[in-house]
């Protein structure tokens, strides 16, 4: 196997933009509209295509099939790839909104992992905030809802049309990170571009749309009592302190059941995988070249790449692109 490159899958949202194009330098056909870019998928409906190569046309649900334990190491065998990793462009706020657990998701018409996620923001716009989790300390709340534990306050909100008011919110700033456990209430504001790493899952109940209309006229569909149900965790959510590793390039952002999530800002050379697992690497900034047995291109920003268990200890050279210092995430399996 090689280091695999893959075709983005763009997705259009009314809530989208263009910063794919402006901030990450993807060539995007005309349109204001450019919500999420799919970089790893491994879905029944959505598969992510290998675009260089000796493996180009390959999708990724195939390499799990045919490479098996090549690609993942010790975490084979797998039926299919466990997560998913996207962009985010919010122009405009995204719906609140609550993924199931792993228990709960199994058990729907069409059986389906869990969603846990883990948000980190490359560029943020001024006064741009996100949503995670809820917040309870409000007179208001107090005197017009009715008593009871969190959750039933909360289900009391939503079902009066009052889901923002229970809502906590912080201001975003470039670098942070936000961890997501599945049957957390959140949503991305305006002004925001995110990477999101998360459990292969695509089922997502809306609790509150900011009583917009859609690209037809008419108000999105709300998913009130199935998201009511998926709703475990009623705390605040902020973001995460990245820990310092043996690795003084790589810092620790989220270690959970279900992904590591690192930042790396690297030197002139850096190394990773030789540890029977693979590897995905997705630039924020600077240029990165891999040493490899056939001709691949540098990875500028936006650029992401899936490293093969079986290709062992893989070098990374860096250079600082435009003033901006080499930054990636990696994402690895715990």
């Amino acid at each position: 196997m090689h280091p695999l490159l893959f075709k983005p899958i763009y997705r259009r949202y009314i809530w989208g933009g263009r910063r794919f194009a402006s901030v990450l330098g993807r060539s995007l056909p005309p349109g204001e509209d450019f919500a999420e870019s799919w970089e790893l998928v491994d879905r029944p409906d959505d598969q992510s295509i290998v675009s260089v190569g000796p493996l180009a046309g390959t999708t990724l649900g195939q390499l799990v099939t045919d490479f098996g334990e090549a690609l993942l190491g010790k975490h084979a065998p797998r039926k299919s790839f466990p997560l998913l990793f996207k962009f985010l462009d919010a122009r405009h706020d995204l719906s609140v909104q609550v993924h199931p657990d792993d228990a709960r998701a199994a058990t729907l018409p069409n059986p389906d992992r869990g969603k846990t996620e883990a948000w980190y923001v490359i560029d943020a716009a001024p006064a741009s905030r996100l949503y995670a989790g809820l917040l309870f300390n409000t007179e208001l709340l107090q005197r017009a809802l009715p008593i009871g534990n969190k959750k039933e306050i909360f289900s009391a909100a939503v079902r009066a049309g009052r889901c923002e008011e229970m809502l906590h919110s912080f201001e975003a700033r470039a670098g942070d990170c936000i961890f997501i456990p599945a049957g957390t209430v959140h949503a991305i504001g305006s002004g925001l571009l995110v990477a999101e790493i998360q459990q292969s899952s695509d089922v997502t109940y809306r609790l509150h749309d900011w009583n917009r209309l859609g690209s037809d006229g008419r108000l999105r569909p709300l998913h009130i009592e199935a998201g009511l149900s998926a709703v475990t965790n009623t705390d605040p959510v902020d973001p995460v302190a990245a820990s310092a590793t043996v690795d003084p390039a790589l810092k620790r952002l989220v270690t959970n059941d279900y992904f590591l999530f690192d930042e790396v800002c690297p030197s002139a050379s850096w190394s990773l995988g030789g540890d029977n697992a693979f590897h995905f690497l997705a630039v924020l900034a600077g240029t990165v070249m891999l040493e490899e047995h056939w001709k691949m291109p540098a990875l500028t920003p936006g650029a992401c790449v899936l490293l093969p268990a079986s290709i062992g200890r893989q070098v990374l050279h860096a250079v600082t692109t435009n003033g901006l210092a080499p930054k990636l995430l990696h994402v690895s399996l715990p």
